[in-house]
């Protein structure tokens, strides 16, 4: 079978090197891609946002299977589009999308649905946020507060302010920080205290699959200090769930969420992310993702044993119910290096050396995130989020030891990244 995904970072590689270890793929191709994705797949000068395009390579190609990988394509309707014209693809429709293209329908969608999440109020505009903000619902002057743009700001439309002061330096920086149109609504939510794990389902529509669950760490600083990122690390364990506590998600939260979808009319055949807090009141949603998370992907998709293609099948034909997922024992954690600058504006073109050497530490594999080729053939940064280094073990302190030495043999110039990975 001839397979697109459709995407260009960490998450992307990761999924191609699943659908790569299946011997059901045949030509495996990458829209847009990037300089590691090259060495598994056939990169595709097509931006992920082409949607015309993309189906037009689908049907010229005899693409059986499409893959998308992030939220922007999902949520200007690639898979209506290929749908109309009957290219199978994995994914939810722009209805369903909108569970993460729009924090202001997400918070209603769990509303309307006694879905348990923050207590949260939607504004029009900047005054008007402020004007909710001192108000008092959200506590007094120096209590937090959670500020979030509506639309999709790449991990960058989220800030935790500590007091109203600082509520309302975000509030009035949102529409630099993410653009007009992602913060046209803005979201202040309770700020919730708790455990932060994150738990990601295979869906068909009627049935789902439960992936391990994944712990991130958002902020760019050790600690858990500076600003919120797309990602700078995640590890994969049992341990990070109970068996009480993840029987509790999935009765309070998972299947709720599922039915609420269908009494919604929202066909939700894809990936499914709950972001959750466990609070001292049980498990709560910070947000929805309606796709694989980045760099969650990486530590789930290294523990993967059964055929991806096998899974992406079952959730095409509403079998998914039938299917025995199987997952490697032990852990596996992903470390990501990231540009000068990032989250703010990155440096990038700069060499990245020791690859190979990562790349030949025992139970590693290196996911480009953003990398290209330069004239003279060099990979060079070329982006914020450049490299996920990945590696399982049998502990969680194996995983990261493998994955830290690997690490050590990677270096360009003001690269940066986090040593509490795991902590």
């Amino acid at each position: 079978m001839n397979i697109l995904v459709v995407g260009s970072g960490g998450r992307e590689h990761a999924i191609c090197t699943a659908f790569r270890r299946s011997q059901k793929t045949e030509g495996l191709f990458c829209a847009p891609g990037n300089a590691g994705i090259g060495a598994v797949a056939t990169c595709v000068n097509i931006a992920a946002d082409d949607v015309n395009s993309l189906a037009d390579f689908a049907a010229a190609n005899n693409i059986g299977l499409t893959f998308v990988g992030g939220e922007v394509s999902l949520a200007l309707g690639i898979v209506d589009e290929f749908e109309r014209r009957g290219l199978r693809v994995i994914g939810p429709k722009a209805a369903g999308a909108q569970l993460e293209s729009s924090k202001a329908f997400a918070k209603g969608f769990m509303a309307r649905h006694g879905i348990p999440t923050a207590k949260f109020t939607v504004s029009h505009s900047a005054d008007f946020a402020i004007l909710e903000l001192e108000s008092g619902d959200f506590g007094g002057p120096d209590s937090s507060v959670v500020v979030k743009a509506d639309g999709l700001a790449a991990g960058k439309g989220v800030v935790v302010a500590s007091g109203r002061a600082a509520a309302v330096e975000a509030i009035n920086g949102l529409a630099e920080t993410v653009g007009s149109a992602a913060a046209d609504k803005i979201v202040l939510e309770e700020c919730l205290v708790g455990r932060e794990v994150s738990l990601l389902v295979f869906s068909d529509g009627a049935n789902f699959a439960l992936m391990p669950p994944v712990r991130d760490h958002k902020r760019i600083g050790e600690g858990d200090t500076g600003p919120n990122t797309g990602g700078m690390g995640t590890v994969s364990d049992d341990a990070i769930l109970s068996a009480a506590e993840l029987t509790d998600i999935v009765e309070r939260i998972v299947k709720p969420t599922l039915h609420a979808c269908k009494r919604e009319d929202i066909n939700f055949r894809g990936i499914l992310f709950f972001g959750l807090m466990l609070t001292a009141n049980g498990p709560m949603v910070l947000e929805y993702n309606v796709r694989f998370g980045d760099p969650e992907t990486q530590s789930i998709l290294v523990r993967l044993e059964t055929d991806f293609v096998d899974i992406c099948e079952a959730m095409l034909s509403g079998d998914l119910s039938k299917l025995d997922i199987k997952w490697t024992k032990g852990s596996s954690a992903c470390v990501i290096l990231a540009s000068e600058g990032y989250p703010g504006k990155a440096r990038t073109g700069d060499i990245i050396n020791g690859l190979q050497e990562a790349a030949q530490v025992a139970n590693v594999a290196v996911f480009h995130a953003g990398t290209a080729r330069d004239a003279a053939g060099n990979v060079v940064t070329s982006g914020g989020r450049v490299l996920g280094v990945t590696a399982v073990g049998v502990s969680l302190d194996a995983a990261l030891a493998s994955a830290y030495e690997a690490v050590s043999k990677i270096s360009w110039t003001g690269m940066q990244f986090r040593k509490d990975i795991g902590k």
